[in-house]
C-alpha cells in the first residue's frame, strides 16, 4: 500500500512536468508534439478541461482525422475522427469489427449488463425486447400521459413560482430534475418528485451526473492510472464509487417494492382492462434472464439503469442547450410562437390539443440543436481485427476510435461555411416537409444497427415541454454568466444556465 501512495503522491508531480513539456510546444500550432516515451499525453492532460473544443480545433486543422499517439507501452493510441465516410464505415459498413468490446465494458462497468454495453446475442435480445416494448400499442399514450403529467404538476407550478418571484435560477437543474422525474416514471413506474417547488434533496439526482463524469475521466486518463485510484478511492474514482452506491441504492429499493407490487402478475399478458406498465411488461421479457453475473435482480437493475441514463441525461441536455439557442436567437423564438399560435385550436388554446407532427419548424430548431450540441458528444471504438478506415489510417486491436459527433456538426466540409450559425431552416424542405440527414452526417442518435430505438420518444418529449415553455413565458439570459460545455460523457453545462422567465402576459 506505501508503494501506491509514493505513486498517488508522485501523480500530481508529473502531471506538472508533463504540463512544462506542452508549454514547449510551438504556440503556433494545434497539433500536439509526439513526444519520446510520453506521446502526446501532455497535450491532451492540459486540454483536458476543454476536450470537446480542443478536438474540434485538432480536427479542423488536420481534415478531420487525427492520430493521437499515447504513451510508450500504455496502449492509449487513439484515432480522433469526424469523418463522415470513417463514421459510416465504423458504424455501419464494417459493424462487426467494431464491437462494444472488453474495455468499454471496463470503463462502462457500472451499466452492468445494459444494453449500451451488450454485444451479440446479449445485444440481439436486448434490442428485441426494447423494440416489442417501445412499439406495444399502449406505449405512446403512456409516455404522452406522463409527460403531460409531470408538465402540470412539475414544471409549470415550479416556473410560476420563479417567474412571479423574478428570481434567477438554472434552468439546466430544472430539466435535470424533470428528465429525472419523467424516465422514473416510464421506466420503473415512480416518480420521486425531485421537480417541484421546494427543490428536494434527493441525492440520485446529481449521482447520475457524477457517475457520467467519473466515467469521462476514463476516457482521458492511462487505464493503469483510473485503476489504481479505483483501487485506493480518489479523485474522480472515488467520486464514481459514491454515485454508484448512491443509485443501487436507489434503484434496487424501487426495484424490490415495485416486485412486491406485481408479485401476482400473470405472464402470459396484460388482464383485459389493464393499464400498459413499461416496468410489469419488461420484468416479463427478462424474467427467464439473468445475464453475466447469473443474478436475475441484477440483470433487472442494470437494464433498468441503462434506460434510465440515456432518457434523463439526454433529453435534459438538449432541452438546455435548445433555449440557451433560441434565447440567442429571438427570431427563432417569435417563429416557434407563430406555428404555435397557427397549429392551436383558436376556441380552446388548449397546448395539450396541439398535434406535435405539425409542429415542423420546431422539429427543425432540436434537430440544429442536436447538430451543434448533440447530447452523446463522441463514441468510443476499437476494431476487433486491424483495419483500414476511408480516411487513410490504419488502426489495429490497440488502437482507440473516438468519433467526435460534436466536432461534426462545426466542420464546414460537413455542414458548408455557416456550420457555426444556428439555422433551422437548413432542416427544412421547401415544400414545408422536414429535410432528410443521413445518420453517419447527422448521428445524434447514433447510426447503422445500434441507432437509438427511443428517437421518436425523445422528439416527443422536446416538442411537449419547448412548446409548452415557449407559449408561456419568455425565457432571458443572465447576461455575463459563462456557458460552457461540462467535459462529461453527456453534454451538459459546466456551470448551468442562469436565465429569468416572465410570464408571455407580461411581455
Amino acid at each position: 500500500m506505501a508503494f501506491l501512495e509514493g505513486l498517488i503522491i508522485l501523480f500530481p508531480l508529473a502531471i506538472c512536468i508533463l504540463f512544462i513539456l506542452y508549454k514547449y510546444q510551438r504556440q503556433n500550432s494545434i497539433i500536439p508534439t509526439n513526444w519520446p516515451v510520453l506521446g502526446a499525453i501532455p497535450a491532451l492532460l492540459v486540454n483536458a478541461h476543454r476536450v470537446h473544443e480542443y478536438a474540434t480545433e485538432l480536427l479542423l486543422c488536420t481534415g478531420g482525422a487525427f492520430m493521437f499517439k499515447g504513451p510508450w507501452l500504455a496502449k492509449m493510441d487513439m484515432l480522433c475522427t469526424a469523418s463522415p465516410a470513417d463514421i459510416h464505415y465504423i458504424l455501419s459498413k464494417n459493424f462487426p469489427n467494431y464491437p462494444k468490446g472488453e474495455k468499454f465494458g471496463q470503463i462502462f462497468d457500472i451499466i452492468g449488463d445494459g444494453f449500451s454495453n451488450a454485444d451479440g446475442e446479449l445485444w440481439q435480445f436486448h434490442r428485441k425486447t426494447l423494440l416489442l416494448l417501445l412499439n406495444h400499442p399502449s406505449f405512446d399514450d403512456l409516455l404522452k400521459k406522463t409527460i403531460w403529467n409531470k408538465v402540470e404538476k412539475g414544471l409549470i407550478p415550479v416556473l410560476d413560482n420563479i417567474s412571479r418571484q423574478g428570481m434567477e435560477i438554472d434552468l439546466q437543474e430544472i430539466f435535470q430534475r424533470f428528465g429525472f422525474d419523467l424516465t422514473c416514471g416510464i421506466i420503473i413506474d415512480y416518480d420521486p418528485e425531485s421537480l417541484s417547488v421546494d427543490y428536494p434533496h434527493i441525492p440520485s439526482v446529481k449521482a447520475f451526473s457524477h457517475a457520467e463524469e467519473g466515467i469521462f475521466n476514463r476516457h482521458i486518463m492511462p487505464e493503469k492510472v483510473w485503476k489504481l485510484q479505483r483501487l485506493v478511492r480518489m479523485g474522480s474514482e472515488k467520486k464514481l464509487s459514491g454515485a454508484w452506491k448512491i443509485i443501487d441504492e436507489f434503484i434496487y429499493k424501487v426495484l424490490a417494492e415495485k416486485r412486491k407490487e406485481f408479485g401476482n402478475m400473470k405472464y402470459e399478458g396484460d388482464e383485459e382492462g389493464e393499464s400498459f406498465n413499461f416496468l410489469r411488461s419488461l420484468m416479463r421479457e427478462l424474467k427467464d434472464q439473468c445475464g453475466r453475473s447469473g443474478d436475475p435482480i441484477k440483470f433487472l437493475r442494470d437494464v433498468s439503469f441503462n434506460l434510465m441514463l440515456a432518457g434523463r441525461d439526454s433529453t435534459g441536455s438538449t432541452l438546455s442547450w435548445l433555449f440557451y439557442l433560441v434565447a440567442k436567437n429571438p427570431i427563432a423564438e417569435d417563429k416557434i410562437r407563430e406555428e404555435l399560435d397557427t397549429h392551436l385550436d383558436q376556441d380552446t388554446r388548449d397546448i395539450r390539443a396541439i398535434e406535435l407532427s405539425k409542429l415542423v419548424y420546431l422539429h427543425g430548431v432540436i434537430c440544429e440543436t442536436l447538430r451543434l450540441f448533440p447530447a452523446v458528444p463522441f463514441q468510443h471504438k476499437i476494431p476487433v481485427q486491424p483495419d483500414m478506415l476511408p480516411s487513410g489510417h490504419q488502426v489495429d486491436r490497440n488502437t482507440t476510435i473516438i468519433l467526435f459527433f460534436y466536432s461534426m456538426g462545426r466542420m464546414e466540409s460537413v455542414w458548408g461555411n455557416d456550420c457555426m450559425e444556428f439555422k433551422p431552416e437548413r432542416w427544412l424542405e421547401k415544400g414545408g416537409g422536414i429535410k432528410h440527414q443521413p445518420s453517419y452526417k447527422f448521428p445524434a442518435f447514433n447510426a447503422g444497427p445500434r441507432s437509438c430505438l427511443g428517437k421518436q420518444m425523445s422528439f416527443t418529449q422536446i416538442k411537449i415541454v419547448v412548446a409548452t415553455i415557449i407559449y408561456h413565458y419568455h425565457v432571458e439570459l443572465v447576461e455575463g454568466y459563462p456557458v460552457l460545455p461540462n467535459d462529461s460523457i453527456i453534454l451538459q453545462m459546466k456551470y448551468g444556465m442562469k436565465v429569468r422567465l416572465t410570464k408571455r402576459n407580461e411581455v
